[in-house]
């Protein structure tokens, strides 16, 4: 039996939130239940990459850490290659590292030098946008690498916080928005 793709709210009714996690006052967003289903999880990177065929995308950037499950499986699905842009000192060889506010204090991810050819069409990939901070970080970076950021794609979007208004110079792709 052929199974029908699921809709972004099918996986919204998948996605748990925990309350008072990993502090209080954070309702954070479980996608653990997405990820376990192979129907949803097939489903969202669809979702993440309607539009895309293999040939379109020359890399798929994701971002440290569960936004690699997202990317890796999007770049498979495109016959493109996949950078991951990590957390500072993670990557063994030469990077390029862009910092960015947190709520209290500063972050900094790295790519490494090469990741990218100049001119490279890249899909940015996360699973989730809430300040945008990370995901404009990222952004820089492949812009330093020269790459041409076709989209940036998030399987769940905060909106209420604002992120993508850091993120206005690209088309943003959200499948679920809380």
């Amino acid at each position: 039996m052929i199974m029908s793709p699921p809709t972004a709210q099918e996986i919204a009714a998948a996605i748990r939130t925990i309350p008072d996690f990993p502090k209080p006052g954070i309702q954070f967003k479980d996608i653990t239940p997405v990820l376990a289903d192979a129907r949803l999880f097939s489903g969202s990177i669809d979702l993440l990459t309607a539009g895309y065929q293999p040939g379109m995308v020359d890399a798929v950037v994701g971002i440290d850490a569960r936004g690699f499950i997202f990317a890796a499986a999007a770049a498979v699905k495109l016959h493109a290659g996949f950078i991951p842009v990590r957390k500072q000192g993670k990557l063994p060889f030469q990077t390029y590292e862009q910092q960015y506010d947190l709520e209290y204090g500063t972050a900094t991810v790295a790519v490494h030098i090469d990741a990218l050819k100049p001119g490279s069409r890249v899909l940015l990939i996360d699973d989730l946008l809430a300040t945008g901070g990370t995901a404009g970080a990222a952004a820089a970076l492949v812009s330093r690498l020269g790459g041409k950021i076709l989209e940036i794609s998030f399987l769940i979007e905060l909106g209420f916080l604002g992120g993508r208004q850091k993120l206005k110079d690209y088309p943003v792709r959200s499948l679920v928005n809380y």
